[in-house]
């Protein structure tokens, strides 16, 4: 198994590639895809995963500094818990349910899911975050991070 670290530094990359999937492919994606996706422009939807994806970088940062049981650490799995819902919701069920490619599946499925699954893993067992502390933090930054989507792209509308 791979270390936390290195992991960390492996969910960065990833996120990174699935967000640049996105960034080309969604906005387009977005005007045909009715319930599964309101239409996004381009720029909004740019800013937004750049932002996403900077802060995967510092929550990555974060934890590799600080180590085991520091917030660094459980802002890191908890953005990795997001990135694993991620896959089947909304990637996975709006492939099935459009019967076409949703942007993002393919790194979602083949980066984003083991890659996340192997960091959440890690991290509770080798201690780097509490599983009984975990079961508050995971669901409360994915819950921060779906709140911040609308957020971001109000803000990049604007800009």
């Amino acid at each position: 198994m791979l270390s936390f670290n290195t992991l960390a530094v492996l969910f960065a990359v990833a996120i990174t590639l699935h967000n640049i999937e996105e960034a080309i492919w969604l906005p387009g994606w977005s005007k045909t895809a009715g319930r599964w996706h309101h239409p996004v422009s381009a720029k909004t939807f740019r800013f937004a995963v750049t932002v996403l994806t900077l802060l995967g970088y510092a929550f990555a940062a974060l934890a590799i500094f600080y180590g085991k049981q520091s917030i660094g650490a459980y802002l890191l799995t908890g953005y990795a818990l997001a990135m694993f819902l991620n896959v089947f919701m909304p990637h996975t069920v709006a492939t099935l349910a459009l019967k076409r490619y949703a942007p993002g599946i393919g790194t979602a499925v083949l980066l984003n899911l083991p890659i996340t699954a192997a960091l959440v893993y890690v991290s509770v067992s080798q201690g780097y975050v509490d599983l009984n502390r975990f079961y508050i933090a995971g669901p409360a930054v994915v819950l921060g991070i779906l709140i911040s989507i609308p957020a971001l792209f109000f803000i990049g509308n604007r800009l």
